[in-house]
């Protein structure tokens, strides 16, 4: 059974991979490979009731991430229909490539440790969308924002979901995760930037897309300031909503929908329907990229039949036994994040190595962080940042693999030096 679930992820992933080749979309692949994984699964088990039973405790966490990617991406196609990007793409004068790329490098990085990773990726690509019109550019810039974001992400316990798994799990704490993750998650962002500064030449052809220029309405800058303002303070509220209550994030982007959705509702009230259509929520929804929404439920239920098999774990426990060295064994994790989603290989990791065994804030807790939350970025499907970004900016897996995996892997490479000489001195 399981030989015949990995042979169908493998299928699967295969498909996703060379989308445009094969000429079938990535949603409808990642589909197929989730039910076909679960289909084999429960025909092979003894006892049906409980493979419904994992199924439904996993489509809970998915059901979570699926509303929060719904909710930010909302709130974002909020701000942009009311130009409120215009608030920030009218203040950067330089059309220096170089330039544009530490600027848009830089406010990933520091975004994603305040906001999350993926949240912090669907506003960038927006704005880069708005910002640059040459598509080859725009795609590169993408790139660097997954890699920005996903090193902005963890060194925060909020900046990345595996490192809230460990803030929350008890394995570090905030002051520590934050000392200790800080400079090789900036390691990992400034050497791929500081190649490409070398690489990229000359200026930009600013104007963004023709699409992201298409103007619905004239929005007045009163309501343009109001609503970005509002969607950017919701959103940095979510982390905070999520640490005051303890419910998870998506129920903190929910709330945040509706308070957007009262306050648009409020703005537009005197005007006519056919003047407000595209300013509402309705429009919004129906503009967000639902494909990409129904490719991460394919991928996170076909990861989650991988962690119901034990075949994740069958790994993790295969790693220790067969090198036993926890720090190669982390690298290793990292590499295996951008293949398979981090979340289940942290969650086994968690469960293999205890609290008695590694206390909390200790090395390899914090390595876990580093490597788990960077790792993802070799690949553009390896994290949600990237599949978030693939499905906006419609970037190809391997385009990325060819022009950007070398300098994730740089910059994943240049993170864990920096990280083993903080901890040698």
């Amino acid at each position: 059974m399981v030989a015949v679930i990995l042979t169908v992820f493998m299928l699967g992933y295969a498909a996703i991979a060379m989308e445009h080749v094969i000429r079938l979309n990535k949603a409808a692949s990642a589909l197929i490979t989730g039910v076909l994984c679960w289909t084999i699964y429960i025909l092979y088990a003894p006892d049906k009731h409980a493979v419904n039973e994992q199924l439904t405790e996993h489509l809970g966490d998915i059901a979570g991430i699926l509303f929060f990617l719904l909710g930010a991406m909302t709130i974002v196609e909020l701000i942009d229909s009311h130009d409120g990007f215009e608030v920030i793409t009218s203040r950067i004068k330089t059309t220096k490539k170089s330039r544009l790329l530490w600027l848009i490098g830089a406010l990933s990085f520091f975004l994603s440790a305040v906001l999350d990773n993926l949240t912090a990726t669907i506003v960038m690509v927006s704005l880069i969308r708005k910002l640059i019109r040459n598509k080859q550019a725009r795609l590169f810039f993408c790139g660097m924002v997954v890699i920005a974001a996903n090193a902005g992400g963890a060194w925060s316990p909020i900046g990345d979901v595996t490192t809230t798994m460990l803030w929350i799990g008890g394995q570090i704490t905030t002051a520590q995760i934050m000392l200790n993750v800080f400079l090789p998650s900036i390691a990992c962002a400034a050497v791929p930037m500081l190649v490409m500064t070398f690489r990229m030449r000359g200026a930009l052809e600013v104007g963004g897309t023709e699409e992201a220029k298409t103007t619905k309405s004239e929005t007045p800058v009163r309501d343009r300031n109001i609503v970005f303002v509002s969607g950017i303070l919701i959103l940095l509220l979510v982390p905070v909503f999520k640490t005051v209550t303890h419910l998870p994030p998506f129920m903190g982007m929910l709330m945040g929908l509706g308070i957007m959705w009262v306050i648009t509702e409020i703005i537009h009230h005197e005007k006519d329907t056919q003047d407000k259509h595209f300013l509402s929520v309705l429009y919004a929804l129906r503009k967000i990229d639902t494909p990409s929404i129904l490719f991460f439920l394919g991928i996170l239920i076909s990861v989650a039949s991988l962690q119901s098999i034990g075949a994740l774990l069958d790994v993790a426990q295969s790693l220790n036994k067969q090198i036993g060295n926890p720090t190669i064994i982390v690298v290793i994790i990292g590499v295996l994040s951008s293949i398979v989603d981090n979340v289940p290989l942290v969650a086994a990791s968690m469960g293999m190595y205890s609290l008695e065994q590694y206390p909390a804030d200790h090395f390899f807790w914090h390595f876990l962080a580093y490597c788990a939350g960077t790792g993802g970025s070799l690949l553009i499907i390896g994290s949600a940042a990237g599949v978030a970004a693939m499905g906006i900016e419609k970037i190809e897996f391997f385009w990325y693999l060819r022009k950007i995996a070398w300098l994730a892997l740089v910059g994943y490479v240049a993170g864990i030096a920096v990280f083993l000489l903080q901890q040698m001195f």
